[in-house]
C-alpha cells in the first residue's frame, strides 16, 4: 500500500509526543534544558555524519577526496535567498502560532519553538526523501518505517523538554513525506541516483542546522534553508 510509510512515520511521532509529554511532569526545568541539548548534539551529529558520508570518499590511492563541494555552497546559497523572499521561517511560526491558538495552548510559551524544532527534525533528511519516493514508486515502506522509530524517540525526548508543540510535527511530515510520495510515481524517471546524492546531501545538512538551533536557539533560519532541496534537484537536472 503506497502512502502506509507516511502513516506510520506519523503515528508513530504522536506516540512518542504523547509518551513525552506524559513524562515530562516529572522533570525539573533544569533537567529539561539539558536534555534538549543533548538532543541538540546529536542531532548535529547526525547530520555531520549523513553529509560526511556523501562527501567522503577514499580514492584508489588512499586518500581522502572531498565530493559535492559545489553542490552545497550553491544549493545554500540559492535556497537561502528564495527561503528568505518567501520567508518559510516565520510562516511556519505563524502555523505554529495558529495551532497553539487553536489547540488551546496560548500559556505555553514552548509551544512555537517545539512545533518548529521538532517538524523541522522529523521532516527533512535523506530518509524523509528517498523513503518517500520508495514508498511512492515501489510501494517500499521500509526506510520510512525504519525513520518512524528514531522520530518516535527523538520526538519522546523533544517532547519531554519542549512540551506539546511538538507532537504536532506529525503534521509536515505528513504533508511533505505524503506529497513527495504522490509524486514520485510521476516523477520516477528524473529520480536518479545522482538527484537522490544530492538531496541527501543536502537534506543531511539542513539536519546539522536543527541541531545548531536546538543548542544555540534561533541561530540559524532552517526552514529559509528549505528550497535549497528543490535547488540540489535543479542542479543535477541541469547539467
Amino acid at each position: 500500500m503506497r502512502g502506509l510509510g507516511t502513516i506510520i512515520n506519523a503515528l508513530a511521532i504522536i506516540a512518542g509526543g504523547v509518551l513525552g509529554i506524559c513524562g515530562r511532569r516529572f522533570l525539573k526545568a533544569r533537567y529539561q534544558d539539558t536534555i534538549i541539548k543533548a538532543t541538540g548534539f546529536a542531532v548535529v551529529f547526525l547530520g555531520a555524519a549523513g553529509t560526511l558520508s556523501k562527501m567522503l570518499a577514499v580514492s584508489e590511492d588512499g586518500t581522502l577526496t572531498v565530493n559535492g563541494s559545489m553542490v552545497m555552497i550553491v544549493s545554500l546559497a540559492v535556497g537561502a535567498l528564495v527561503g528568505e523572499l518567501i520567508d518559510l521561517d516565520a510562516q511556519f511560526e505563524r502555523f505554529g502560532d495558529w495551532l497553539k491558538h487553536k489547540t488551546g495552548s496560548d500559556g505555553d510559551n514552548q509551544f512555537t519553538a517545539g512545533f518548529v524544532a521538532a517538524s523541522l527534525t522529523v521532516s527533512i533528511g535523506a530518509m524523509a526523501v528517498i523513503g518517500s519516493i520508495q514508498d511512492g514508486i515501489y510501494g517500499d515502506h521500509s526506510t520510512l518505517a525504519a525513520k518512524a522509530i528514531l522520530d518516535f524517540i527523538i520526538v519522546l525526548i523533544m517532547a519531554s523538554s519542549m512540551g506539546k508543540g511538538c507532537v504536532f510535527s506529525f503534521i509536515p511530515v505528513a504533508v511533505l513525506q505524503g506529497t513527495m510520495t504522490a509524486l514520485a510515481a510521476v516523477l520516477a524517471g528524473f529520480m536518479t541516483d545522482a538527484v537522490l546524492w544530492n538531496l541527501s546531501l543536502v537534506g543531511n545538512i539542513l539536519i546539522f542546522c536543527v541541531g545548531i538551533n536546538l543548542v544555540w536557539p534561533k541561530t540559524i533560519k532552517v526552514a529559509n534553508l528549505l528550497p535549497a532541496l528543490l535547488a540540489a534537484v535543479g542542479m543535477e537536472l541541469c547539467l
